[in-house]
């Protein structure tokens, strides 16, 4: 099933511009603010993929900026953090005030291009607050001190963990967002070939699910994110998570699995200006042509990861309500 948030607002009057900077006129006064007001600082200086030391200063600068950032939504939704170790992988532990299952518990890989973020991350925050549920977010290590082979081993043994505590995979849903989603969907696709249970739902928020820049999207919409680049950023970092000849690996780029041999049922959330959206659509195509249940959820004239950016906004509001009530109809009931 596909379907399309669009939400009509008045037209703006345009300039001439980069496509980044273009404001459409069908979504929100909220996204359209937005837009007017950012883009400026389009792309960041990374690393070259080897760079350990770079890498490592400009990952503490960013965690230091997003923690406050998850820690104000987490006070504004009532919900706690907790440190924990967990199949010895570093998780945050996120609980709302009244859980809406004792039973019922959700995973969360955060993205970041595998070389940024943190486990305490806002969209975490909002999956926990959507969902009602407990929620573990993996502190997975970055790349390029991790490479795919040991970062997706991380995802498992946090589930191997999870099922040494008493839950089930039909208890746990696992959420991700951009090369988290892309890391959900690949650690999914291990564990079922090493004969583990999968969980009972994925929820991919504008997954990365192919690194290797294949896909239609990648250059009819290279202009249109207001954020960065694959050239000055997406491309340094996918070498840094992996060498070139792993990037069609389907634990790297999940959309080459084979969905044939079983897959949860997906849910896959974006916006329609996203370099990613070739992303969506393919791996959309290859759950649906394997006969998996899979839904494609996308949002008019919204960027990467949207819900996470500005949750206020009437359409995160629609993705989030959506999501939340895909997943209490996908997940064992109490």
């Amino acid at each position: 099933m596909i379907s399309f948030g669009i939400m009509a607002a008045p037209a703006i009057a345009q300039e001439a511009g980069p496509l980044w900077a273009h404001v459409p006129e069908t979504i929100s006064p909220t996204w359209s603010e937005f837009y007017a007001k950012h883009g400026e600082t389009r792309d960041q200086n990374v690393p070259a993929p080897d760079d350990i030391v770079g890498w490592r200063a400009l990952q503490d600068a960013i965690r230091s900026r997003l923690r406050p950032v998850a820690e104000g939504y987490a006070k504004a939704f009532g919900l706690t953090f907790r440190d924990r170790v967990m199949g010895g992988v570093p998780v945050v532990e996120i609980t709302p005030a009244k859980p809406a299952s004792d039973n019922r518990i959700g995973v969360y890989t955060h993205g970041g291009a595998y070389v940024q973020g943190l486990a305490k991350t806002s969209q975490a925050v909002l999956f926990s607050a959507a969902t009602g549920l407990k929620v573990i977010s993996v502190d997975y290590t970055l790349a390029p001190h991790s490479k795919w082979q040991d970062t997706t081993a991380q995802v498992v043994a946090v589930f191997s963990a999870l099922a040494e505590e008493g839950y089930a995979a039909s208890d746990i849903v696992l959420g991700g967002d951009s090369a988290g989603g892309g890391l959900a969907a690949g650690s999914v696709l291990r564990m079922r070939d090493e004969g583990m249970d999968m969980p009972a739902a994925l929820v991919l928020w504008s997954p990365w699910a192919d690194i290797s820049e294949t896909g239609d999207t990648y250059e009819t919409l290279r202009d249109a994110e207001v954020s960065y680049t694959y050239e000055n950023v997406l491309g340094p970092s996918a070498i840094a998570y992996a060498d070139p000849k792993d990037h069609r690996h389907p634990y790297v780029s999940p959309i080459y699995g084979d969905f044939s041999k079983g897959f949860p049922p997906t849910l896959i959330q974006g916006g329609i200006r996203e370099i990613f959206l070739s992303n969506f659509v393919r791996l959309y195509q290859a759950l649906d042509q394997a006969g998996q249940t899979v839904t494609l959820d996308l949002y008019e004239g919204m960027p990467h990861v949207f819900m996470a950016q500005l949750p206020e906004a009437a359409e995160s509001k629609t993705a989030l309500a959506k999501m939340g009530d895909w997943v209490s109809e996908h997940m064992q009931q109490d």
